[in-house]
């Protein structure tokens, strides 16, 4: 029987929590005040994430942004004014399952579009699962200010309901999210 790819071979030294790294390039959206987040419902909770997600080996993170927006709303970048980075969160949670989760480096970034532009961006985003099914997360639009209290990942919403769409960032480092800051949902 062939071990699944995420275990040791026997005698391996298991493999080490956040031994290896990810980045996640992800935009809050702008349109006026209200900014684009994906609300993912299941069963029990529900949470919201900025639209976004993994570089992939070797891409470029403007690229990997722009195909990203392009994937999850619709979204062709050239349409949008800004593309600033805002903010960058650096993630060290467990998570439940049997692989080691990485570490990940979150690089949030700020768009705005015109109602125009909104009006032809997606309202459903399809995420891809293990086991090559899809779960449907529902792009919704809440004024930034609004964000404080939602369950976010990474739990940006105490700062984004500061950050309007052309508020100057002062210091892009966010605090990190470990453990002993956030309970995985």
């Amino acid at each position: 029987m062939t071990p699944p790819p995420d275990s040791a071979p026997a005698g391996a030294p298991a493999p080490v929590a956040f031994a290896t790294l990810k980045i996640r390039v992800s935009a809050l959206v702008y349109c006026g005040d209200e900014v684009a987040l994906i609300r993912r419902d299941r069963p029990g909770s529900v949470h919201y994430s900025t639209p976004g997600g993994n570089v992939e080996p070797g891409e470029d993170l403007r690229d990997a942004l722009a195909r990203e927006l392009a994937e999850e709303l619709g979204l062709d970048v050239g349409q949008a004014d800004g593309g600033e980075l805002v903010w960058t969160v650096d993630q060290r949670v467990n998570r439940p399952g049997p692989t080691p989760p990485p570490r990940k480096l979150h690089l949030i970034h700020r768009l705005r579009v015109t109602p125009a532009v909104r009006e032809g961006l997606a309202t459903v985003e399809y995420d891809e699962l293990p086991d090559g099914g899809h779960e449907a997360g529902h792009i919704v639009w809440i004024d930034h200010r609004a964000t404080a209290h939602l369950p976010l990942f990474p739990p940006i919403g105490p700062h984004l309901a500061y950050l309007g769409p052309y508020d100057t960032v002062t210091d892009a480092a966010l605090p990190a999210v470990t453990d002993a800051t956030y309970r995985w949902v």
